[in-house]
């Protein structure tokens, strides 16, 4: 059994889904299949029972489920050692505008531990550039937000965070509850530089050309509405500054938080920092969830 194989394996037994698991993996879903039938050869049994509406592990793919986490953690972890002995190195992280994410702190904490000796430079980029220079080879792995042209880059999905939109807060919008685009068509938009990432900029305008300031950074965003009137999309879990307000878009997909670099980077600390940025993610989710179900207990 080849790692490779058992990645994908695992991709398809988490996701339960065939298609998801190839967009999470970056391949069609042709070699997917072929990929895990051959697995089931290799093995002997039959790991997953495929239907209409998805994929169920059978008895034997939840072990081998278990079995295949278990290795691949150790096989990235003795890559880590290996790295760890052959001395310390470094490492450059691009983030986006003011930061990319505000767990920015703990995942630095949580590389540390792992890598106390790398030397970790850290390159601000500004919202014309969401990939936060990778495709001009100035990063080895960004933290960043989707979505954006991804050839030659690998992606993975930490997070997604719901959207709202940024209003002056004496705004008579700034009063709803929240708001839809067709209620934000008439208004002038903040937008980015020509020659930004054609998906970038879609998003972030709502998908509708728009006229505006053209800004670079969070900070122009929000003096471009507090002095302007100018309108635009934010965070919704991001707080507003003195004189804003950020009220719910009900019909935008929300953004994604994402980890990414170079599809053929095989660099240890590039592959130790996307781990670590998804295991600090992974937590943070099973803690939300486990707040909610605790609500819901309770009520």
């Amino acid at each position: 059994m080849e790692l490779r194989t058992l990645r994908y394996f695992v991709a398809v037994a988490e996701e339960l889904h065939f298609g998801r698991a190839a967009v999470r993996l970056h391949i069609s879903q042709p070699p997917l299949s072929r990929a895990v039938k051959q697995l089931e050869a290799d093995v002997g049994a039959v790991l997953l029972v495929r239907s209409p509406a998805g994929v169920t592990l059978t008895a034997a793919g939840a072990v081998l489920l278990e079995e295949a986490r278990a290795l691949l953690e150790r096989a990235a972890l003795a890559r880590e050692r290996v790295a760890a002995a052959a001395g310390p190195g470094a490492i450059t992280v691009g983030v986006l505008g003011d930061g990319g994410d505000a767990g920015l702190s703990r995942l630095a904490a949580a590389f540390r531990d792992r890598h106390p000796g790398v030397e970790v430079r850290v390159r601000e980029a500004d919202l014309s550039d969401p990939t936060c220079g990778l495709h001009a080879g100035r990063v080895d792995v960004a933290l960043t937000r989707g979505p954006f042209q991804e050839t030659g880059l690998s992606v993975r999905t930490l997070r997604t965070d719901p959207v709202g939109v940024l209003l002056r807060a004496d705004d008579p919008l700034a009063r709803s509850v929240r708001l839809h685009l067709a209620d934000l068509a008439p208004r002038r938009w903040f937008r980015f530089p020509p020659g930004t990432d054609p998906l970038w900029q879609s998003y972030w305008s709502g998908g509708m050309p728009r006229e505006g300031p053209v800004v670079r950074a969070v900070v122009e965003c929000r003096q471009a509405v507090l002095w302007n009137g100018t309108i635009g999309m934010t965070l919704l879990d991001h707080p507003p500054a003195p004189g804003l307000a950020v009220v719910p878009l009900h019909d935008m997909p929300p953004s994604p938080l994402v980890a990414a670099w170079s599809a053929g980077n095989t660099d240890v600390l590039v592959r130790s920092f996307v781990r670590a940025a998804t295991d600090l993610h992974r937590e943070r989710g099973r803690r939300a969830r486990g707040v909610v179900e605790a609500r819901h207990g309770d009520g």
